[in-house]
């Protein structure tokens, strides 16, 4: 029972946007500039990343479903693939086009191949390790003879002025004050990005042609502990609790309540984030997979933002989980933080990048702070 990804594809809409034309194309909140877009940049370290928007008419140049079909042509796990072949279409998103029909439906609707089993994943940035994981046990239970997972997002969608809240300026001063507040609101306008990811993953490797064998994907949640962290939709209450937008008497009472833009409860966050990754996950599975730094050639973390990594790093070292950053592969700088795409963009890159070696070990790590949910999975070169 073995499944192997033999081949990674990712798409990118439109040309890549750097730090100072950010705000051109998303939009000025109440016609003036951010006051904490360039410290929130600063801290991130993300110099380009790439919108589904027409910078010029500020119109959406592609749906989610859009930018996930094309990542998916792009794949070519053999000379003479046709999309049709695909057996099993596994699609994960934080950000559809529409509440229904499922997204995987939407994007077999964009592929318009024959009839196959679509399965369809949401949630945040675990979304597309679970459409991975759907994709790789349909394989290794011989359920499908092939299937292709994705990961995407359309994030800009909700990042338009025209469509977030405005940020006082009591809470502009409290961030220059405070950075890691700056995560609660305009972190995220000045961190997500657009982007798709698609992985084929068949029964066993083509001679002569590199794969990555799937050893285990494990999952983890902690919502059994830990109250709501980023969340769209609803408004979190004193309590911890969430007010979902069906329950306001009106749909305009939600909007005013600004209910649906996407928020991050900053103080849970940065309490969390680094324990849930490290203490909670990482070192049960540690004992549980008996890993050890020197088994893993690869570490390729999806983290939101370079804050986050040292402290990362740090707390691995400290439970005697070090790897030197030489061994740290990321392209967040150049493409962003694109949600549940993020690891299918970064292992597209690693794989087609010639710098694996038979026998090399890949250890992701995929964190959510949705309610916080961990996914660590491990991959061998052959």
């Amino acid at each position: 029972m073995e499944a192997y990804i033999t081949d990674l594809a990712a798409f990118l809409p439109n040309d890549p946007v750097d730090n100072d034309h950010m705000e051109k194309v998303l939009g000025m909140l109440g016609q003036t500039p951010s006051r904490t877009r360039s410290l929130i940049l600063r801290k991130n370290r993300i110099r380009k990343r790439h919108y589904a928007i027409d910078p010029a008419t500020g119109r959406i140049t592609h749906t989610n479903a859009r930018l996930t079909a094309e990542a998916v042509r792009l794949l070519k796990p053999h000379e003479a693939f046709s999309v049709s072949e695909i057996e099993c279409l596994a699609c994960g998103t934080s950000s559809p086009d529409q509440l229904m029909p499922g997204h995987g439906l939407m994007v077999h609707g964009e592929l318009a191949t024959p009839p196959c089993e679509v399965a369809s994943f949401s949630g945040i940035c675990l979304s597309g390790i679970g459409a991975l994981k759907y994709a790789a046990m349909n394989v290794a239970l011989g359920l499908t003879r092939n299937a292709v997972a994705t990961g995407s997002e359309t994030a800009s969608t909700w990042m338009r002025a025209n469509l977030f809240g405005v940020l006082s300026a009591e809470k502009a001063e409290a961030i220059e004050a405070r950075p890691v507040l700056a995560f609660d609101a305009d972190f995220l306008r000045w961190m997500l990005s657009d982007g798709a990811g698609a992985a084929f993953v068949a029964p066993a490797p083509l001679p002569g042609r590199p794969a990555l064998r799937i050893e285990w994907i494990d999952h983890l949640s902690f919502a059994g502990d830990l109250e709501t962290c980023m969340y769209a939709g609803a408004v979190k209450n004193d309590d911890g609790t969430l007010t979902g937008w069906r329950e306001f008497e009106t749909i305009q009472a939600a909007v005013a309540a600004n209910a649906f833009p996407v928020k991050q409860d900053v103080d849970l966050l940065n309490r969390e984030i680094i324990v849930t990754a490290v203490d909670r996950t990482l070192s049960r599975l540690i004992e549980k997979r008996r890993l050890s730094p020197g088994s893993v050639t690869w570490f390729v973390p999806h983290y939101s933002s370079d804050f986050f990594r040292q402290a990362l790093h740090d707390r691995m070292a400290e439970i005697g989980f070090d790897i030197p950053f030489d061994r740290w592969f990321t392209n967040l700088a150049t493409k962003g933080n694109t949600g549940s795409a993020s690891i299918f963009i970064m292992l597209e890159e690693l794989f087609h990048s010639g710098r694996l070696r038979t026998g090399d070990r890949l250890l992701c790590m995929i964190p959510e702070s949705g309610r916080f949910s961990m996914a660590y999975m491990l991959l061998t070169v052959v």
